[in-house]
């Protein structure tokens, strides 16, 4: 498969809530024949932890477009509201939203991840949010995952030219 990157690009600066304050990367998104390339590349991701009582672990992470164009935050026990909900053009259930993306797995804090998706262009996603989740999506609960409180946002910008 050819995939021919273009120049054509965007990204968010992911940042963390007071949840994980020290996670911070980037989410690039590409125009490529037939789609759009993604690549992620996170730091501070919080360890895995196994359910507890209240039947959710922490990790793998939720990953998601959402359709706000902030990531302000008023609230430090539920950060990011400002984001909205997830981004879903075409009114699919969860699980189908263009937004919905593989979780994300942390090593040692650490997550990086390329993948392609023909959900979407760079164009379509320009301020839109993405969200990194505390808890993994179960891609079936309505409408978002169960992916638990938000742990960081980055607002998709175009970038100027090529990487």
């Amino acid at each position: 498969m050819n995939m021919e990157i273009s120049c054509r690009a965007a990204c968010a600066e992911m940042c963390g809530s007071e949840l994980a304050p020290n996670l911070t990367g980037r989410v690039c998104f590409f125009d490529v024949r037939g789609g759009t390339w993604i690549e992620a590349e996170i730091c501070g991701l919080p360890a895995y932890r196994a359910a507890g009582k209240d039947g959710q672990p922490i990790g793998p992470h939720g990953f998601h477009i959402h359709e706000g164009a902030s990531c302000e935050s008023a609230h430090a026990a539920d950060p990011f509201t400002s984001a909205g909900g997830h981004w879903n053009p075409t009114n699919q259930p969860h699980g189908n939203h263009a937004g919905d993306f593989p979780v994300l797995f942390s090593n040692h804090g650490v997550a990086i991840m390329h993948f392609f998706t023909d959900r979407f262009s760079v164009e379509d996603v320009i301020d839109k949010t993405v969200i990194i989740h505390q808890n993994p999506d179960d891609y079936r609960s309505q409408p978002a995952g169960n992916s638990g409180k938000r742990l960081a946002c980055g607002v998709i910008r175009l970038c100027s030219g090529c990487r």
